[in-house]
């Protein structure tokens, strides 16, 4: 299709070639500068509008000006009524609390007008006299009544009302946010939603609290309408007397008869309107969100039970037969009832019956794939608590530790570089009451056991005067800790350890048990979605890398060697330029991951670098230095071993003595060996302590303070 467009453009003007994509930008830039253009008119003309209601109230307005502005204010009362009773939901009309502020100064800019007109020429136009003689018969009596009727049902009755419930509205809104936002992270952490749908339900919940909280704030507005339409209506009627009889020289009965149908009529025009406008609010304000519209909304539930409309219309027809009632009213009352119970029981049949037809006779037979897909399923990461954590994962309850995952992954994955599942958190009712145990792909890799009624005092240094609970062991970094109640929380602050609630606990724990596994995690679909999402940045490295020097799995095989050890992924287009020029060389995983570890040299120096810049590392002897040279050598050349497996077991008890000893808030201190004795090494050690770092000195940046506070020797030369 696209070359066939191309052809066609290029046959119709040889001379200058159009490509498609380029025509299609053209396209969308012609029609983004029209929605800039009418966006522009439109605030061009919200400006005049406003600057014209603010004149209304300083400028003289002639009859004919004022009569056009008065019909002009009474369509735009029906308009706004009708779009509300059109609105599904309230934020969908999101500009009403404004658009209530600017129609209530334009009518007192009207009110001032049609003011002006009367005290200064006897006259305000032909829609106030019609309003005075027409509407209220010339009657001044009815007319003061129908007004200030207009004014109780508007100021005491609607406003009154609508403005509490907006009041209401927005408190239960803003109380109700938290709950909401910790709802949304939990589907956010559980991978029900993904992050933009959780940006666009904070921003709608942020919107309705916004909402509520400006319809509280505009019902002051109508409110002060009304009274200021009282107020100006007994300031017409006083002054219109008074100039009535002193500048016109009419007599007390003409000067009152016509100032008085004058102000009347200007009140009903500027009240009828306000009415309409305060009905809108109050139907905005008390109707649901995420709602049919109104009138839909009232013809389904008035319907729905054809029961009671079948006994209205019988006590309709009772009221008929009724001596001394009019029975025509009652009796065509009563028949309209039983029609609309009538219909309303039919079309509830015809749904009854359409929604049991397809269960009875179509029953869809269970789909054979789709049942063994979900039996065969394995969850990528699973944490199960006993069924006395359930408070600390429960919502209802005001339990967080679902959203404290949540944010534990992210900040996870931010710092290894990949994408962490999301984490299925399930109670277990064989685990005991306190436990909870982390699974990967179904198999356990960790657990512990929390008090859910405790706090967890961590001893940070191993040398803190002990406390008065319950010892245990700290489950993720093995740190001596003890469980206290939460009153001594402050007391075991002061003593210097390190307090801590159970969600924490669990959370930590989950954290290092993802670190300790994250090449498992990392799947190569994983490694495929991480290389689209660079090659949006960096086309060229990755198809100049995968497939063209290296495949897909040994990309994968090296990223999930560094994470083994505990090297984050993060620039992965480093690493890529790194794989890219080793990849001309070799092919072995091994290798190229050595490769990319020197290439990462500054961030395994930062990594593991204390808050001083210094690395404070253990080093290796040289006796044992030049033991294990022979060895590796011997190995690779004769498959002799040089060095015996008592004198091994020694070097590795020595090193792990070592590393026990100078340990830091829970976490090894690295080892340092030569370049060519790293890989060698971490594969004596990894058996013994899997978590001890490894690094060649060759990796570390020559700049980087390094300091030696220990060394592993063996007894003697070999």
């Amino acid at each position: 299709m696209s070359v066939s467009a191309a052809g066609e453009v290029a046959s119709v003007a040889p001379a200058v070639p159009q490509p498609v994509g380029r025509t299609r930008s053209g396209r969308a830039a012609t029609v983004q500068a029209k929605r800039t253009s009418l966006s522009l008119n439109a605030e061009t003309w919200l400006a005049i509008g406003v600057v014209v209601i603010v004149a209304l109230l300083v400028i003289p307005l002639p009859s004919p000006a004022l009569d056009a502005l008065l019909a002009l204010s009474i369509g735009l009362s029906v308009v706004v009524l009708l779009v509300t009773l059109s609105t599904r939901d309230p934020i969908e009309f999101s500009i009403f609390p404004s658009l209530l502020l600017l129609l209530t100064l334009r009518r007192l800019g009207l009110n001032v007008s049609s003011t002006r007109l009367i005290l200064g020429r006897g006259e305000a136009g032909r829609v106030i006299a019609a309003f005075g003689d027409f509407v209220i018969g010339g009657n001044l009596v009815v007319g003061l009544v129908i007004f200030l009727i207009l004014v109780v049902i508007n100021f005491v009755v609607i406003t009154k009302g609508a403005g509490r419930i907006a009041e209401v509205a927005a408190r239960f809104t803003l109380d109700a946010m938290p709950g909401k936002q910790m709802a949304i992270d939990a589907d956010l952490s559980a991978g029900l939603i993904d992050e933009s749908e959780a940006r666009r339900r904070r921003e709608e919940i942020a919107r309705y609290a916004d909402f509520y909280g400006a319809m509280d704030g505009a019902a002051k507005f109508v409110r002060g309408d009304a009274i200021a339409g009282l107020i100006i209506a007994g300031i017409n009627l006083i002054g219109g007397f008074v100039v009535g009889m002193v500048q016109h020289g009419l007599s007390a009965a003409e000067s009152l008869q016509r100032y008085s149908l004058l102000t009347v009529g200007d009140g009903l025009v500027s009240q009828i309107p306000a009415l309409v406008v305060s009905t809108a609010a109050g139907i905005i304000v008390t109707y649901g969100s995420s709602t049919p519209q109104v009138g839909a909304a009232v013809a389904s539930q008035l319907t729905r039970h054809p029961r009671a409309i079948w006994v209205a219309s019988g006590v309709l027809l009772c009221f008929a037969i009724l001596p001394g009632l009019p029975t025509l009213p009652f009796l065509i009352l009563a028949s309209a009832a039983g029609a609309v119970a009538w219909r309303a029981e039919r079309s509830l049949a015809r749904q009854a019956a359409s929604a049991e037809l397809p269960a009875a006779r179509v029953e869809a037979p269970p789909d054979p794939k789709s049942q063994l897909r979900d039996l065969l399923a394995v969850d990528p990461l699973e944490l199960e608590v006993g069924y006395a954590l359930v408070p600390l994962v429960d919502e209802a309850q005001r339990g967080d530790l679902v959203q404290r995952i949540g944010i534990a992954r992210k900040q996870l994955g931010l710092e290894l570089g990949i994408l962490v599942p999301p984490v299925r958190v399930r109670d277990n009712i064989q685990l005991p009451a306190t436990s909870y145990q982390i699974k990967i792909r179904g198999v356990r890799q960790a657990g512990g056991e929390v008090l859910p009624q405790y706090l967890l005092a961590l001893d940070p240094t191993g040398s803190l005067p002990p406390l008065e609970g319950i010892r245990v062991t700290d489950p993720a970094f093995g740190l001596p800790a003890t469980w206290i109640p939460p009153e001594r929380r402050a007391d075991a602050e002061l003593a210097g350890y390190g307090v801590v609630e159970p969600q924490t606990v669990i959370t930590t724990h989950l954290v290092e048990t993802v670190r300790r596994h994250a090449a498992e995690l990392l799947t190569r679909q994983n490694v495929r979605e991480l290389l689209d999402s660079l090659k949006e940045t960096n086309p060229a490295l990755v198809e100049d890398t995968v497939p063209q020097r290296l495949s897909l799995g040994t990309v994968h095989r090296v990223l999930q060697r560094l994470l083994q050890e505990g090297v984050p992924i993060r620039d992965l287009a480093l690493i890529l330029e790194t794989l890219a020029d080793a990849g001309e060389t070799t092919k072995d995983p091994e290798v190229l991951a050595e490769q990319v570890r020197r290439a990462l040299g500054s961030v395994i120096a930062a990594l593991h670098a204390e808050p001083d810049g210094v690395i404070r590392a253990i080093g290796v002897g040289p006796r044992l230095e030049a033991a294990l040279m022979a060895l590796f050598s011997a190995r690779s050349a004769q498959g002799v071993q040089l060095l015996e497996p008592d004198q091994l077991n020694e070097a590795l008890r020595r090193l792990s003595e070592l590393a026990n000893t100078h340990r830091r808030e829970g976490r090894y201190r690295p080892l340092v060996t030569p370049p060519s004795l790293r890989v060698g090494i971490r594969r004596l050690v990894e058996p013994v302590l899997p978590q001890l770092p490894v690094l060649s000195i060759a990796e570390l940046p020559p700049t980087t303070p390094l300091h030696n506070i220990a060394t592993c020797e063996v007894n003697r030369a070999y």
